[in-house]
């Protein structure tokens, strides 16, 4: 019995010894898993600590070990830091083409012993050195078709003498391509090299390709497509923009198992064609004839003697770099969900998703039968095929049979946007089985999880993730299907934070920023990144991505070193606006405007909501300046935060001088105005409340339906809430006749669209000169949602999560919401929940993190969490406007707090808000606002939540035993207060 006991005893112990073990996981290097061919010389490890249960894990301390196959090459030593994010390689010099592995182990600041070392990880050098490029660049030998341009096919063969032991692949071309080695593809990234400001900037892929060789005889073949290079690009139809010429450029470094190596790269060694691929651009789809294809091509042994020569062209080297983004790929894959025939007699697969990528087919036929494959993303009126909307753009793909067995065809160097493939001349039944469409987009990480208890919000959710996997393929394009697909400016900046929620895109805007750089002149963004457009124009709200968007992604990832690559591109914008900018007011130029906004058809009593461009422009300068000052902040460039900080100063008094009258009203009384001076703080103190009551206003007086375009939707709730609107947005939020976020979507939207009615009510369609249906700026409204709505956000003194913010604003009749962000130190998430009288939050805060939550309750005794009081771990910072404000440290927590009802339901609480002027003394003004339908009382720095006494019209009381008296005109308008609290009385009229 006694040896029962103890045993029992050693596996108790056992268990909590291991139940509370630290560990130390999924590492990372620049922001990726194990990457292949960084061409950074000082890369940057991140690691994510594993706690179990326990909760307030700190990091103490750090030590890294790095190795090459010489041996460590650095070791970091016991570092007292809480660091694990972005932390820099300090040993020696990095060598081109080599693996390192990693390693990393910790202290928590329980004072127990570090953890065990992690699992290793590797990353790969690339070619650091213009110098280690051997090879050269090739181009066809023969003389190409000038209207079709069909793809180039590249071959050399080789033999290996000895056993290898490593082979690593770099490969790049003007234009597009694909690889094979010995008959097999080369990594499994498409539309390779991607898109780059390609004469100042050209990436090339790095593959490990030792699995792919074999010893003796191998063969390389590479096909090349127009691509964004030479293809037909830009809404102008414009061709050869980087270029007349394909080329390719590739190394092949083999490594053998006796340590020598041997290098195979392009020259004059190798011979070139063409093969099945007749045809393929961009907009318009590709032809493949399966009787070209030159079957083996790719493998040894392959007849060539009737292909031509090479030439070796003198292209610049100089511009290479290592890719840093994640490569496009292939995703998710979706079966036909209906096959039918369009009163027009079309043959129509409806693939259920308005989706990006491309259709695989198989057939079986004669040769000769041709299949021609159009894509569209909606049906018309009648239910037929509708393709005005791609412009000039055919999207059309076309297959020759060869003939005899089964054929798969799928494009190489083209994508469509689509729901719907019509199919013409298909031999047979056009069956499910046949048909598949996969989507193609960047690698990007998924993050970020949204749901609630409103079905349609989920949708528009499902929507905004869609619309960003669709146009985040390489660059964030705005549309993929009609004849543009361009990197554009003002899209990007509008989206780019709820992009940084929803997926990892850190080093997507990472490569794209610095593409924008490169293509930046004098300081002038251009309109689209990269730009094929011609000349720079910087058009507010536009060309301000190059300080929003890395803002953002120091925000969202705690990304310094974004930031100081950025800071000259960001500086440089803001003194070209300040060049032109006459007394500090930037009214000059061509800009888009709020682009989009809501414009009735018949406007004959003046309800478009028009809004002055250049009171926009002067919006954003000060913005950008804010950003700027921001980042010098952090970047520790203290002269260059004195200079802008006076500088913002003369924009916001040269603002109010020139768009408020004195009573605080905008020149232009729109939606957005309102909502951008607010947003960017350009309105003194003392007018900022008056203004956002014309705002909340203004959208009830259109029937609580939102007005902005491009430049005021990504802000227009998150205003209304900081102002203590949080009803009003949800009220636009929920809203589902046109213009709203639910307007599409009860039209059976999969993604966002550019227009608020691409599809009116009555089944027509706006000008097909400008309607997509996959667009994603709109899709701005996720932002709020999460960082509002859940209430997931960060800190500005803890960027990228490191202390977290968890404040929900409860409203709008959902029962429920929550949301989850794979951050770099783990996973956070927050959710609430209303039963019949409690509110429940469930919160997850990753290890190495705190948080700081706001719990709607009155008092932090009435908080229950995981069924106790408040525990003396969890510090209670006190009662702000409704909340009970909280810190806690890393892991789960179930709270619950009483349902307290709502004012919404019983009083009318605009009739309240407002400032009430006092006769002075110690309290000069009383500031009434409401939040989350709460009525709060504001009194110089304390405020404190009010309760409706019952049957008593117009009376309240607050937790700390005051009462609020209010007094009615005959009018019935609210238009006194008195408070009576300390044993004190004040009272205020309103103003």
């Amino acid at each position: 019995m006694k040896k029962a006991i103890v045993l029992t005893a050693i596996l108790q112990l056992f268990v909590l010894v291991n139940f509370a073990q630290l560990k130390v996981q999924y590492l990372l290097t620049e922001n990726l898993t194990n990457p292949i061919g960084l061409d950074v010389t000082q890369p940057r490890f991140s690691w994510q600590l594993v706690a179990g249960a326990r909760r307030n894990v700190m990091q103490s301390a750090y030590e890294i070990m790095v190795s090459s196959p010489k041996g460590n090459v650095w070791k970091s030593g016991k570092v007292m830091s809480d660091s694990s994010v972005h932390v820099m390689y300090k040993g020696v010099p990095l060598q081109s083409g080599t693996k390192y592995t990693w390693e990393v182990r910790v202290w928590d600041n329980s004072g127990s012993k570090p953890s065990a070392w992690s699992e290793p990880a590797f990353f790969q050098t690339a070619l650091l050195n213009v110098a280690d490029w051997k090879a050269k660049w090739i181009a066809p030998g023969y003389v190409e078709d000038s209207v079709m341009r069909p793809s180039p096919y590249f071959r050399k063969e080789f033999a290996t003498k000895k056993k290898i032991s490593a082979a690593v692949a770099y490969i790049t071309a003007h234009g597009m391509y694909e690889a094979q080695i010995n008959g097999v593809r080369v990594g499994d990234a498409y539309l390779t090299p991607g898109w780059t400001s390609y004469k100042k900037r050209l990436q090339y892929q790095t593959y490990d390709v030792s699995n792919l060789l074999k010893n003796g005889s191998n063969a390389i073949g590479v096909t090349l497509g127009s691509g964004w290079y030479r293809g037909i690009i830009g809404f102008t139809n414009s061709i050869n923009v980087y270029g007349k010429d394909i080329a390719l450029l590739m190394q092949l470094e083999i490594t053998y198992s006796d340590g020598s190596k041997e290098i195979i790269v392009s020259d004059d060694s190798w011979k070139s064609s063409t093969g099945a691929i007749r045809y393929a651009e961009i907009y318009n789809g590709e032809t493949i004839d399966a009787r070209m294809e030159k079957k083996g091509w790719s493998n040894p042994g392959y007849d060539d003697k009737d292909w031509d020569d090479v030439k070796v062209m003198d292209y610049s080297m100089n511009v290479l770099l290592a890719e840093y983004n994640e490569p496009v790929k292939m995703h998710e894959t979706f079966k036909p969900v209906k096959i039918f025939t369009t009163p027009r007699g079309e043959k129509v697969i409806d693939f259920g998703q308005n989706l990006v990528g491309w259709v695989v087919v198989k057939v079986k036929g004669n040769a000769g039968d041709k299949i021609t494959l159009s894509h569209a993303e909606v049906l018309d009126k009648e239910g037929n095929v509708y393709l005005d909307n791609l412009r000039e753009a055919k999207a059309q793909d076309t297959y020759i049979l060869k003939g005899g067995e089964e054929e798969t065809f799928h494009p190489h160097f083209t994508w469509q946007g689509f729901r719907y493939c019509k199919v013409e001349d298909y031999p047979g039944e056009i069956t499910a089985d046949n048909f598949e469409a996969v989507t193609l987009y960047s690698d990007m990480t998924p993050t970020g999880t949204f749901t609630s208890s409103n079905a349609l919000i989920n949708q528009l959710q499902h929507n905004i993730q869609w619309g960003q996997r669709g146009n985040f393929l390489d660059v964030p394009t705005d549309c993929p299907q009609r004849d543009e697909r361009l990197g554009w400016t003002g899209d990007a900046q509008a989206f780019s934070r709820t992009a940084s929620f929803n997926f990892r895109v850190n080093n997507f805007f990472t490569k794209w920023l610095k593409d924008l750089e490169a293509d930046q002149q004098n300081g002038v963004v251009p309109f689209v990144i990269p730009n094929v457009l011609g000349a720079a124009i910087s058009s507010a709200g536009w060309a301000d991505v190059a300080t929003i968007a890395p803002w953002n992604m120091y925000l969202a990832y705690g990304d310094k070193r974004i930031l100081e690559n950025q800071y000259s591109s960001m500086k440089a914008y803001v003194e070209s606006i300040r060049k032109i900018a006459k007394n500090d007011l930037w009214n000059t130029g061509f800009h888009f405007g709020d682009w989009l906004f809501y414009r009735p058809e018949d406007d004959n009593d003046g309800r478009a909501a028009v809004t002055d461009k250049y009171l926009i422009a002067q919006c954003f300068y000060a913005n950008s300046t804010q950003l700027l000052i921001n980042a010098a902040k952090v970047l520790g460039n203290t002269k260059d935060v004195d200079e802008y900080t006076n500088l913002l100063q003369h924009i916001k008094d040269a603002f109010n001088k020139e768009y408020v009258t004195e009573s605080g009203r905008l020149v232009s009384s729109t939606q957005t105005a309102y909502v951008l001076a607010l947003n960017f703080d350009m309105l003194p103190e003392n007018q900022r409340r008056q203004a956002a009551q014309r705002l909340a206003d203004n959208v009830k007086s259109y029937g609580n339906h939102l007005t902005t375009g491009f430049l005021g939707t990504p802000y227009l709730c998150h205003v209304l809430t900081r102002f203590g609107f949080t009803d009003v947005a949800y009220k636009l939020l929920l809203q589902d006749t046109y213009p709203s976020w639910l307007y599409p979507v009860k039209m059976g939207a999969t993604t966002i669209w550019e227009r608020w009615d691409g599809e009116k009510p009555d089944s027509t369609f706006q000008t097909p000169g400008m309607n997509s249906f996959n667009h994603y700026a709109y899709g701005a409204i996720g932002d709020w949602m999460y960082r509002k709505m859940v209430g997931l956000d960060t800190y500005e003194d803890g960027v990228g999560y490191k202390h977290i913010k968890i404040q929900p604003h409860i409203g709008g009749d959902f029962t429920n919401a929550s949301a989850s962000l794979k951050t770099y130190y783990g996973t956070v998430s927050s959710g609430w929940k209303i039963n019949a009288d409690k509110i429940l939050m469930d919160v997850t805060i990753p290890a190495n993190t705190t948080a700081t939550i706001y719990l709607p309750a009155s008092t932090a005794g009435s908080v229950m969490e995981s069924g106790k009081a408040l525990s003396t771990d969890i510090r209670v910072n006190g009662v702000e406007d409704g909340y009970v404000v909280i810190n806690v440290g890393s892991g789960k927590y179930h709270f619950e707090v009483p349902k307290i009802t709502t004012l919404a339901s019983s009083i009318n609480v605009d009739d309240y808000i407002g400032k009430y002027k006092t006769g002075g003394g110690m309290v000069d003004m009383i500031e009434i606002v409401a939040e989350n339908g709460k009525l709060i009382a504001k009194v110089r720095t304390n405020s404190g939540e009010l309760q409706p006494v019952k049957d008593a019209k117009d009376k309240f009381t607050s937790a700390d035993g005051s009462t609020v008296t209010f007094t009615r005109d005959a009018t019935s308008k609210v238009v006194k207060i008195k408070m009576d609290a300390l044993g004190m009385t004040f009272e205020g009229v309103k103003q």
